[in-house]
């Protein structure tokens, strides 16, 4: 989350290309990869990503929705959990497996139930019924140390709004992948956002 707090979502990636796209991503300077369960075969392509990514790149996977697909998750070498919605059972389960987990909330009621849990982040899910101004006002009232992501509909070109209103980062779906990109064209679209986020940061 220092460098680079983008977290890349692969959904619909297949195993057989997670070890290119992985790389891809890496060498953009991303160092968060999630991969959604509703993905074709995702615990490969998981186990993959932990197998063959650099150490210091955190891997896990997203759309998580029961304590036994945590469980899964932990099993080929995940260690992140990303969700859609706010369970406390299943952000409890990833807590008492050592793993990050990072519940989606959508209005303040969930965000305090998960950081109640255990919640290491928030997603707030999705971003396009949830605008910065919106962001500000939970802002004002979360613990001050809450590392807030907004998820949905999020481009190089709209991430100011969300910083400007305290957004610790992102979760980046379809504008950075989807199956049918080529590698260079993740590449391509990793370079940009990082080169957005780095341009912000500077600002």
């Amino acid at each position: 989350m220092t460098d680079l707090p983008l977290v890349a979502i692969l959904r619909g990636l297949r195993p057989e290309a997670a070890e290119a796209v992985g790389f891809a991503l890496v060498e953009a300077g991303f160092r968060i990869i999630e991969v959604p369960l509703n993905s074709p075969e995702p615990f490969r392509s998981i186990e993959t990503l932990a197998r063959t990514m650099p150490g210091d790149v955190l891997i896990g996977a997203g759309t998580v929705l029961d304590v036994e697909q945590v469980d899964g998750v932990k099993d080929v070498g995940g260690k992140l959990i990303v969700m859609p919605h706010g369970d406390t059972d299943v952000i409890r389960r990833a807590k008492e497996n050592r793993m990050l987990c990072t519940p989606g909330v959508a209005t303040p009621t969930e965000a305090f139930a998960a950081l109640k849990a255990g919640a290491d982040a928030i997603k707030i899910f999705p971003a396009e019924s949830i605008p910065p101004h919106v962001v500000k006002a939970w802002r004002a009232v979360l613990p001050k140390d809450t590392i807030v992501l907004p998820v949905g509909g999020i481009k190089p070109d709209n991430m100011k709004p969300y910083v400007d209103a305290g957004a610790n980062g992102f979760g980046l779906g379809s504008a950075l992948f989807t199956p049918a990109m080529s590698v260079e064209e993740v590449g391509s679209n990793a370079r940009a956002f990082a080169s957005a986020w780095k341009a912000l940061r500077s600002s």
